[in-house]
């Protein structure tokens, strides 16, 4: 059974336009907050993997499907589970609903980096903390 991890947000004035609702970018941001919330329960934060390893997770491809609007102070539920780990690349993907209502489903691509920007292995002790989760 697949690991998800659930970060819970309430929608902000300033992430609405004109409309009321929530501005599409912000959805990506949302799929950061969750991703950073899944690696933060696998043991590690981005700061770690930064800091100690100088590697970086490079967004490679980003997707979001919109499928119904959020509006201001509405509480999100964004669930995040890992899809693919690679020695050099790692996959989320990524639902966002409002109670039971699916807003909008995502997928964020991402390839080991060093302080270079070149692809790098990532570094064993994060890759099978990772790996754990799958």
């Amino acid at each position: 059974m697949p690991h998800i991890t659930g970060s819970r947000l309430r929608v902000r004035y300033a992430e609405t336009d004109q409309m009321g609702m929530v501005y599409y970018a912000n959805y990506l941001i949302w799929m950061e907050v969750g991703r950073s919330d899944f690696c933060r329960e696998c043991g590690f934060s981005y700061r770690d993997l930064e800091q100690e390893e100088q590697a970086f997770l490079a967004v490679a491809e980003a997707a979001c499907r919109y499928i119904a609007p959020a509006r201001y102070d509405d509480e999100i539920l964004v669930e995040t589970e890992i899809t693919r780990v690679k020695s050099r690349i790692v996959e989320f993907s990524y639902r966002i609903k409002r109670g039971s209502t699916l807003l909008a489903e995502g997928r964020t691509v991402h390839v080991v980096i060093g302080t270079d920007g070149r692809p790098h292995a990532m570094p064993d002790r994060y890759l099978e903390l990772l790996k754990e989760r799958l």
